[in-house]
């Protein structure tokens, strides 16, 4: 499913995607995600690799509530 794909690069899991296509396609070019498709020999191949690349925070940092926080009690402090 689409959900797991981005729930798995949160976990900084490899995903492999027995699909033709993604919405999520930024997990895609961080190397973090393979589309295979229903082909035996691409899933078997993309099993055997590593991420290409480091992991990085494609979606924030997680600290976005915090700042809204403090942003609006700052509004409402003075």
């Amino acid at each position: 499913s689409g959900g797991l794909q981005k729930e798995a690069y949160w976990m900084k899991k490899p995903c492999i995607t027995v699909r033709d296509q993604t919405e999520w396609v930024e997990t895609i070019e961080s190397g973090w995600n393979t589309l295979t498709g229903a082909h035996s020999k691409k899933i078997i191949s993309a099993a055997q690799q590593s991420p290409s690349q480091k992991w990085q925070p494609l979606y924030g940092e997680g600290d976005a509530a915090g700042k809204i926080a403090g942003i609006i009690k700052n509004i409402f402090a003075s």
